[in-house]
C-alpha cells in the first residue's frame, strides 16, 4: 500500500508525536508498505508564535497538491491539526476523498493554558477539523470516550510502543546524573506551560529534580528553580541512560493523551509518578507507578515499586502492533469508480 502521512510535527522537533510517526513508519516499511511524509521541512516556514522550536509551514495550494499527486497514495492520513493538516483536509474534502486523522494532544486544554481562553472555544475547531474523517485514531479508550462526548464518534484505537533495544534497564548511568543526591526525580519532555512542570518543581520530596527537554518555558524555569538540574534535550543513548539513572519518573502533565515518555521510562526499569488524569490512568498499573493529586505522595509511593516489574510491564507495548493497528484503520483514498451508464461506451467512462 502507498501511504501518505501529512504532519505539522516532524524533525527537528523532539516530542511524542514525532517519535510515534517515525517508529510506525519504520514498522510499516518493514511490512512492505511505501510511506511518504509531507512535513514542514519541505516548505518555507515561520516559527510558531511563543514557541519558536515549532515551525509553521507556508505552503501554497499548488505546492501541496503537487506533493500529494507525486506521492500517488492509496491512503492518506492527517496526523496534526496545523497548517499542513488543514491544507490536506481541504484537498480531500474538495475531491470527496476519504482520509483518516489522529488526535494526539489535548489541543483545547493546551491552547486554553497558553491563551487563558475557554477550552470550549477550541473544541469548535477540533470538531470542524476531525468531523469529515472516516476514522479518528486515538491512543486510549478514554480519549475515544472524550471525543464521542464532543460529537466525534468515529474513533479507532491506535496504541503506542517502545523501542526495547534502545530503552532497557541494563544501560550505564548518565554522567550528569550519576553523582546527584538521591532519589533522582526525572521529567522528560517539552518544557512549556501546558506540561505542568512547575507542579513537579514545586514538590519538596528529598532528592534532586531533573528536567530533560527544551521549550519556551526553559529560561524562566531555570531562573526560578535554581535547585533543579536542567539538561536540555537529550537523544538516543544519552536519553535512555538518563531514564535508567533516575529513581522515579515524574509525569505532571494533565493535557497529554498518552505520554510516550512514561513507557520509555518503564522500559528502563523506572517507576512513574503522575496525577490521576487521562494518559496515566490509561497507561499505568499500580505495580509500576503511583497516581495522586498530591504529587509528592505519588513520588514517594512510586519509589517503592519494583524496577524489574516496570521493565517487564513495558514489554507489552510494541511498535509492530501499533503499526498494524494504524494500517488496519486506514481507508482507501479515492471512492470506487461509478458504474458505467447503460449504453455508454467504455472509452467514455475510462
Amino acid at each position: 500500500m502507498r501511504i501518505l502521512i501529512v504532519t505539522d510535527a516532524w524533525e527537528p522537533q523532539v516530542n511524542g508525536v514525532v517519535r510515534t510517526l517515525q517508529s510506525v513508519r519504520a514498522e510499516l516499511e518493514l511490512m512492505g508498505h511505501r510511506v511518504e511524509i509531507i512535513s514542514p521541512d519541505q516548505f518555507p516556514s515561520i516559527p510558531c508564535p511563543t514557541y519558536s522550536e515549532i515551525r509553521l509551514a507556508l505552503s501554497t495550494r499548488r505546492q501541496l497538491d503537487a506533493r500529494i499527486a507525486a506521492a500517488d497514495p492509496d491512503a492518506l492520513h492527517i496526523a496534526t491539526e496545523g497548517p499542513l493538516g488543514v491544507a490536506a483536509r481541504r484537498w480531500c474534502v474538495a475531491r470527496g476523498f476519504a482520509f483518516t486523522t489522529a488526535y494526539h494532544t489535548q489541543f483545547p486544554d493546551y491552547l486554553a493554558k497558553r491563551t487563558r481562553l475557554p477550552a470550549q472555544w477550541f473544541w469548535r475547531y477540533i470538531r470542524w477539523f476531525h468531523r469529515p474523517a472516516a476514522a479518528i485514531l486515538v491512543s486510549t479508550s478514554s480519549m475515544a470516550a472524550q471525543l464521542n462526548g464532543h460529537a466525534l464518534p468515529r474513533t479507532r484505537l491506535w496504541g503506542r510502543g517502545v523501542d526495547l533495544d534502545s530503552f532497557r534497564p541494563d544501560l550505564p548511568s548518565h554522567p550528569a546524573l550519576a553523582d546527584l543526591p538521591r532519589p533522582i526525580q526525572l521529567y522528560v519532555g517539552r518544557v512549556s506551560v501546558e506540561k505542568g512542570i512547575e507542579a513537579f518543581l514545586e514538590s519538596r520530596h528529598p532528592g534532586t529534580r531533573v528536567v530533560v527537554g527544551n521549550g519556551p518555558a526553559l529560561g524562566s524555569l531555570r531562573r526560578k528553580y535554581r535547585d533543579a538540574a536542567f539538561l536540555g534535550a537529550l537523544r538516543g543513548e544519552a536519553l535512555a541512560c538518563a531514564y535508567r539513572t533516575a529513581d522515579v519518573f515524574v509525569f505532571p502533565s494533565r493535557t497529554d493523551t498518552f505520554g510516550l515518555v512514561m513507557i520509555e521510562a518503564l522500559a528502563c526499569g523506572v517507576p512513574v509518578a503522575a496525577f490521576p488524569t487521562r494518559g496515566p490512568l490509561d497507561v499505568l498499573s499500580k505495580d509500576v507507578g503511583a497516581m495522586n493529586e498530591n504529587l509528592e505522595e505519588a513520588i514517594a509511593c512510586a519509589l517503592t515499586r519494583d524496577r524489574a516489574a516496570c521493565a517487564e510491564y513495558a514489554r507489552s507495548f510494541s511498535w509492530q502492533a501499533s503499526a498494524r493497528q494504524f494500517a488496519a484503520s486506514l481507508v482507501t483514498l479515492r471512492p470506487p469508480a461509478e458504474p458505467a451508464r447503460a449504453g455508454a461506451s467504455l472509452s467514455a467512462v475510462v
